[in-house]
């Protein structure tokens, strides 16, 4: 493996953002309120860390704790929203009650995005049968990529399925990229780029002083000489 490894990193704000990026990241995964694990943001936020920064963005549109989608009809405004305010990448997921696929809510929300690139996020890991879910998704437009942990509780417990799930890339629902993130440590690194993964997701480990800090450039760094030395040393 040659190509350098994807890194996400969970921005609040502009500080956040513009300390990720100095520290290697490749890509922003933008929210607010992560005593909710991360709601839409406002749309002036957006765009001052668009602003701010040129590396890739994804807006998180999710109103509410939980994965229900709640206002549908509010959720599309939103969504159409960031859209008209330049929003082009997008986080998204959606669960009925009895933790299948709310495959109405997101056909409804990904109709205003014109087709843009887009993450479902870990309400995959709370999905009563996630192979289901992603056969369901199979030619979903825009979805390029899947937030996993393999499990509710994080790497640690969801190792073998992120294994065994990077195994069937290719296969319908299984096309997309796979991005770690729920618990990953610096050591589920190795083995996880052994099996083909490439895609890593991190919040509060970019934080030395928790959530009430703000992003440490010198943390996100520390992801990207590893990440990087890694993929070297597979090559």
């Amino acid at each position: 493996m040659s190509k350098r490894a994807v890194l996400e990193v969970i921005a609040l704000g502009v500080e956040d953002a513009v300390a990720a990026q100095a520290g290697g990241a490749d890509r922003l995964e933008l929210v607010t309120d992560m005593a909710a694990d991360g709601l839409t943001p406002s749309v002036g936020t957006v765009a001052g860390i668009r602003d701010a920064v040129d590396i890739d963005l994804r807006v998180m549109l999710r109103l509410a704790d939980g994965f229900a989608a709640g206002d549908v009809d509010r959720l599309a405004g939103v969504a159409r929203e960031m859209r008209e305010a330049g929003a082009r990448e997008f986080v998204l997921g959606f669960l009925d009650t009895d933790g299948g696929l709310d495959l109405g809510a997101v056909e409804r929300v990904v109709g205003e995005l014109d087709g843009c690139r887009w993450t479902f996020h870990r309400a995959l890991d709370r999905a009563a049968d996630r192979d289901a879910l992603r056969k369901q998704l199979d030619g979903m437009p825009g979805l390029d990529t899947y937030l996993t942990a393999g499990s509710a509780a994080g790497v640690d417990d969801g190792l073998p399925t992120l294994l065994a799930e990077a195994a069937r890339e290719g296969e319908p629902g299984y096309e997309q990229r796979i991005l770690v993130g729920g618990g990953l440590r610096l050591d589920h690194v190795p083995k996880l780029l052994a099996a083909g993964i490439d895609a890593f997701h991190i919040g509060g480990a970019a934080r030395p002083d928790g959530w009430a800090g703000a992003v440490s450039a010198e943390a996100v760094a520390e992801w990207r000489a590893v990440l990087d030395g890694v993929v070297r040393g597979v090559a």
